[in-house]
């Protein structure tokens, strides 16, 4: 059973339950999800914000906290699910682009992605 989401936690304070809920450290942490010690450091002392592959690894790696706990605590919105036909149809339009059209797409993507890690909109 997943843990009770604390309003208006932040990423910080999200840790710190984690770390006790499930008795770990910094060090432990970053071995499971595959960053430095010093890049949980910085997430610990509000230095910088986890990228979104960390989000998703520390949600598998510790599922008493879900992917919407912890990236509303890191200020984000969840992104959505992307199945493997999905992707494929997605890359097929993409495909049928022109090299403009596509350079266009990118950028658009680029700047919603941005949007979505700069806050919760």
């Amino acid at each position: 059973m997943a843990t009770k989401e604390i309003p208006g936690e932040d990423f910080a304070q999200l840790l710190a339950r984690l770390k006790d809920q499930y008795g770990v450290n910094d060090s432990q942490i970053a071995a499971a999800i595959g960053v430095s010690v010093s890049t949980v450091n910085t997430w610990v002392h509000r230095k910088r914000q986890p990228r979104q592959e960390a989000l998703h690894k520390l949600a598998a790696r510790y599922p008493e906290f879900t992917e919407d706990q912890i990236f509303a605590a890191a200020g984000r919105k969840t992104p959505g699910p992307l199945a493997p036909e999905a992707e494929e149809r997605l890359l097929e339009l993409f495909r049928g682009l022109t090299a403009e059209q596509q350079a266009d797409k990118e950028v658009e993507l680029r700047a919603l992605n941005e949007r979505n890690r700069s806050a919760l909109s």
